[in-house]
């Protein structure tokens, strides 16, 4: 099976890393495009490079196309017609629906919406598929994207909610730690380097112990949070006033989405 990308920026180019460190394709079946042809001479030895954005499309089985939400209506109809009849093609944007694309390339066509998490093999990877993809083309997808790790089906019309808890939360996680370590930093002779390594660690260990336990977060308050104890103090604090920062950011965030969405959607 050959794979195709269109697009060798952050996101095309760990696309094109994951699939060669699977083993799942080599220099034979992968094509790679990128309106710079510079930015693909270092993966050069290690996949088969195209001159043409239509050159990737016709030689692909499934085509990842990782341009920005602005290009891909120029992108889809430039390789359309160069598309082999049974192919997949796959959006890496969220904000563009099928009915956008299906206006151009009226075909299989799936959203993929991966985590900087699948640099370490951890990403909760988003699908989505319109209506002519087979169960063998999901499959197909499926286990190419398990490289990066697992990978979770939604309707189309939760794709932005999920972008947004798993796409988007890294970023979220790490400014809402950020604070706290800030927070931290006034009140201790603590180095900012050790905090931030102690903070880490403590996440990372309560999400693995709450995930290996089945615990709930409430599991975990009540654990730690002993009745008139020091981190009942905290908690109370969080739950009083975290509620509202948190529903701001989602109400900022999703409004983003559906403002890029309405403007895409006007480009086609």
């Amino acid at each position: 099976m050959n794979i195709g990308i269109i697009g060798y920026g952050s996101m095309g180019k760990m696309l094109a890393q994951k699939f060669l460190e699977s083993g799942r394709v080599n220099k034979d079946t992968l094509f790679v495009s990128n309106r710079t042809k510079e930015r693909l001479n270092e993966i050069a030895d290690k996949a088969t490079v195209c001159d043409t954005n239509s050159e990737a499309a016709q030689n692909a089985d499934i085509l990842f196309v990782c341009v920005r939400p602005c290009d891909i209506k120029e992108v889809v109809t430039e390789i359309n017609d160069s598309l082999k009849k049974d192919a997949l093609l796959v959006s890496l944007n969220g904000n563009i629906m099928f009915d956008m694309l299906e206006k151009i390339a009226m075909r299989k066509i799936a959203k993929v919406i991966p985590s900087v998490t699948a640099e370490i093999n951890r990403s909760q990877t988003l699908l989505c598929c319109n209506s002519l993809v087979e169960s063998s083309d999901k499959e197909n997808l499926r286990k190419l994207l398990e490289c990066m790790g697992e990978v979770i089906e939604l309707p189309e019309n939760e794709m932005g909610m999920g972008s947004e808890l798993v796409s988007c939360m890294p970023g979220l996680i790490a400014s809402m730690f950020d604070v706290v370590c800030q927070a931290a930093q006034k009140h201790t002779s603590i180095s900012k380097e050790q905090i931030t390594r102690m903070v880490l660690k403590t996440v990372a260990a309560t999400s693995e112990l709450m995930t290996e336990k089945q615990m709930s977060f409430e599991d975990v308050v009540s654990r730690v949070a002993t009745k008139g104890g020091i981190t009942e103090e905290g908690t109370k604090v969080i739950y009083e006033m975290f509620p509202n920062a948190a529903e701001e950011m989602f109400v900022k965030t999703l409004e983003k989405r559906r403002l890029i969405a309405e403007k895409a959607e006007e480009s086609f």
